[in-house]
């Protein structure tokens, strides 16, 4: 059933002739059942519209007070995270130039939350930040969500000149070959001309300083006992012989030495983690999970664990957690219950939801919806029902280079919009229509 192009609810895009991005223009309702919009798992067997009519529940959705949109997994791809602000209809882009862009009435009124893993993969993290400070700077409302790479960035060069501790030694180099491309523009934007290894340790001691020592191999397995299996140890091991084997090819093929892999480090934690430094509101800035209402927001999802959290203490204690674990225990996070948000895939191996938990997160807590990103989806965004609670999975393989991989044409684009009145709208350069959800209209 498609809706009108008229309806008063689907976003205006402004600017849309300065993005490369193809977007839609019509609506269609979200719960047609389309090919790649809907999915149950294993657990429900009926119809879906029934099995969605008692996911919805006999009490109304509390919704946000004003509109929320949604943009998740940008993986350092700028041009990606402009086009999906376009289709957001709260910016305007008005040139070329990534300072050409302004607010829009609507863009002012509402909240943006951006779901986690800016850091990765695609052309330029600086310039991606870059943007996301200006777009602060202009009066944008934003919140900042953690994903599993921003925090891997984080513990992994943080870690650099710390006390050696084999819990953490690793941290830096378990980043691999991911970590080469932003050591790269550090370096190019950063540390040229012929002073800018000026101080910096030799070889041998500069590569004592960013990898684990040989002992590390037999240290980490023995303190890591209490906080995981054998199995995971195990893989975690032979996970970093792999590591240090693509983390050195790919520092080879970019030109990098082990001299400006330190050099590069150390200035990311000047310009990250110093009060002054130029990119320290970012991870200032972060949270672990919002919630608005009947919603959750979270870099990848929730399990049992945490949905008691947040039915006894609620988000703000999680946040705050995670805030000191960052900071002062890193294995702690990394290992703990905490870090499952950002990377849980609803896999045998994750910590698992359960009925019990979903239970505790609707009935205790009135959390009736989960959005995330994190699973990456070729056909724009997903429902999902996921043990009797609702999922907006909204990770529509935004960055060019998932894109390439996924053999997707284009520049990504994609917001998900949730309106006070009470709908949700997906929108993605990857589907014809603007998926609209309105859960008023089924359970009646």
């Amino acid at each position: 059933m498609q809706l009108k192009n008229t309806c008063k609810y689907l976003p205006h895009y402004k600017g849309e002739s300065w993005i490369k991005a193809k977007l839609p223009h019509q609506g269609q309702v979200w719960m047609l059942g389309k090919q790649h919009s809907v999915k149950k798992d294993a657990y429900h067997s009926a119809a879906y519209a029934q099995e969605m009519h008692k996911a919805i529940g006999e009490e109304p959705w509390k919704w946000p007070k004003r509109t929320l949109y949604f943009i998740s997994d940008m993986h350092a791809d700028a041009d990606a995270f402009f086009a999906s602000l376009v289709a957001s209809g709260g910016v305007k882009k008005t040139g070329p130039r990534d300072r050409d862009f302004k607010l829009t009435k609507q863009g002012r009124k509402a909240r943006f939350i951006i779901g986690g893993d800016c850091f990765d993969k695609g052309p330029s993290s600086l310039r991606l930040l870059d943007v996301v400070r200006r777009l602060i700077d202009r009066g944008a409302d934003i919140e900042l969500l953690a994903g599993n790479h921003d925090v891997r960035m984080l513990i992994g060069i943080k870690s650099v000149g710390m006390e050696p501790d084999p819990r953490t030694d690793h941290f830096f180099i378990r980043m691999g070959p991911k970590m080469v491309p932003f050591l790269t523009e550090i370096r190019d934007r950063y540390l040229q001309g012929k002073h800018a290894l000026r101080g910096v340790p030799d070889s041998r001691k500069c590569r004592r300083l960013l990898y684990p020592p040989k002992s590390w191999f037999r240290d980490f397995p023995e303190l890591a006992v209490w906080a995981m299996p054998e199995t995971t140890i195990e893989r975690e091991v032979q996970k970093l012989r792999k590591k240090i084997k693509l983390f050195e090819a790919g520092c080879a093929k970019v030109g990098l030495s082990i001299r400006m892999v330190y050099a590069a480090a150390r200035k990311w934690q000047e310009l990250f983690l110093q009060p002054k430094g130029e990119y320290a509101w970012f991870y200032k800035r972060m949270v672990l999970g919002y919630r608005e209402g009947s919603f959750v927001f979270v870099h990848a999802g929730i399990d049992d664990r945490i949905a008691r959290m947040i039915s006894e203490k609620g988000m703000k204690h999680i946040n705050r957690r995670f805030n000191k674990q960052m900071y002062s225990d890193p294995f702690e996070f990394y290992y703990g219950p905490l870090a499952n948000i950002i990377r849980t895939k609803y896999r045998p191996v994750d910590m698992p939801l359960t009925r019990r938990g979903v239970k505790l997160l609707r009935k205790k807590s009135g959390v009736h919806v989960i959005v995330h990103g994190h699973r990456n989806l070729l056909h724009g965004q997903r429902v999902m029902l996921r043990k009797g609670i609702v999922n907006f999975e909204c990770d529509t393989s935004l960055d060019r280079n998932t894109r390439k991989k996924e053999g997707l044409e284009g520049v990504g684009a994609a917001v998900t919009i949730f309106r006070p009145e009470g709908l949700v709208m997906g929108i993605s350069s990857d589907y014809p229509y603007i998926k609209v959800f309105e859960p008023a209209t089924i359970n009646h």
